[in-house]
């Protein structure tokens, strides 16, 4: 893990502590449970200042305004056409019950940034319960400061709000975790199944950042290409050929100049080629792999001529990715 460890010890002095069992939360950035709930979910991610860095709070609510209004009909038709909501509420739910099966010597739980359970409420919840440690895991592999450094930083604010001073260990990143990397391989192979690798162009397609993102230090672009370095060594080593792997960026909006290739410039230079997506920056299904990946980029495709065109789920709850979990949290010096 290395890097992706950081650990502090915050214990508060005469609190009624009630148990002594750690608790791991869970972090990611939440999605609408329902169309109305779409308006909340904009309004809270535009409201962020490590996604829309404006310094002034005034500015950066009245550009938000108008950009979420601008979106919103737009974000709707996309949300009706997975279903009506996202899959990200429901999938991380049933993953913390696997968890808490699989795992009885701690209690699993999770947070999400923009939509409920929020983090407040999530850490209230913790506090009454009198939970003295917690384990904090970004669900993003690679760290950015848009979505890692924003969920840890909610999380101290809200633990200062609530004066709440447990001991706290967290897992910022995990790109470079071997078994991560192996279910990533296990999932490709078992999509392709019995055809030819070697007539497929593996694409991990990671969610983009505006240049000037990166160049403030934001290390998520490095970390990206670290670990489809990784992930082309293991392939390599296990003996799997494709015609090409490749590393793009997709959901790009607004003018600014974004990190690339795009992933929808990559389909459309495979034509007559047979592609495999794989959604390298996601653990949890969301709009952008469900929407994006699934329906927007698949017509793209066909339109491009594209012999095939395959997108692997995340890991989302299954059996591999509970496993995952618990070999980071074990892997955590102290944990038992």
């Amino acid at each position: 893990m290395g890097a992706g460890v950081r650990t502090f010890t915050k214990i508060q002095k005469g609190s009624n502590i009630k148990t002594s069992k750690e608790a791991v939360l869970l972090l990611n950035m939440g999605g609408p449970s329902n169309l109305y709930e779409v308006r909340t979910f904009l309004t809270n991610l535009f409201n962020d200042p490590y996604i829309l860095q404006i310094k002034s709070r005034f500015f950066r609510k009245i550009i938000s305004s108008f950009i979420v209004n601008r979106r919103l009909e737009t974000s709707k038709g996309i949300y009706k056409a997975i279903g009506g909501k996202s899959p990200m509420v429901e999938t991380i739910f049933s993953l913390t019950q696997k968890l808490n099966s699989f795992d009885a010597q701690r209690y699993y739980t999770y947070a999400m940034r923009y939509t409920p359970p929020y983090t407040e409420d999530v850490l209230r919840d913790l506090q009454n319960q009198g939970f003295d440690s917690i384990i904090l895991l970004s669900m993003y592999p690679q760290y950015s400061t848009t979505t890692t450094l924003s969920s840890l930083s909610e999380v101290h604010r809200c633990l200062k709000l609530l004066d709440y001073k447990p001991s706290i260990k967290i897992i910022e990143r995990f790109y470079d975790d071997i078994t991560f990397n192996q279910s990533i391989i296990s999932q490709i192979q078992s999509l392709i199944q019995k055809q030819d690798s070697r007539e497929f162009v593996l694409i991990f397609s990671a969610h983009g950042l505006p240049e000037s993102i990166v160049q403030k230090g934001d290390t998520y672009q490095e970390e990206c290409e670290k670990n489809v370095e990784i992930l082309k060594g293991m392939i390599e080593q296990s003996g799997i050929e494709f015609l090409d792997i490749v590393l793009s960026y997709q959901s790009k909006v607004g003018p600014m100049k974004w990190i690339g290739p795009s992933t929808d410039e990559i389909v459309k230079k495979y034509v007559d080629k047979k592609i495999i997506i794989y959604p390298l920056s996601f653990t949890i299904d969301n709009s952008e792999t469900k929407y994006e990946l699934c329906i927007q980029y698949r017509e793209l495709a066909q339109n491009a001529g594209v012999k095939e065109y395959i997108v692997s789920p995340c890991l989302n709850d299954t059996q591999e990715f509970v496993e995952i979990i618990f070999g980071l949290v074990k892997s955590l010096k102290g944990v038992k």
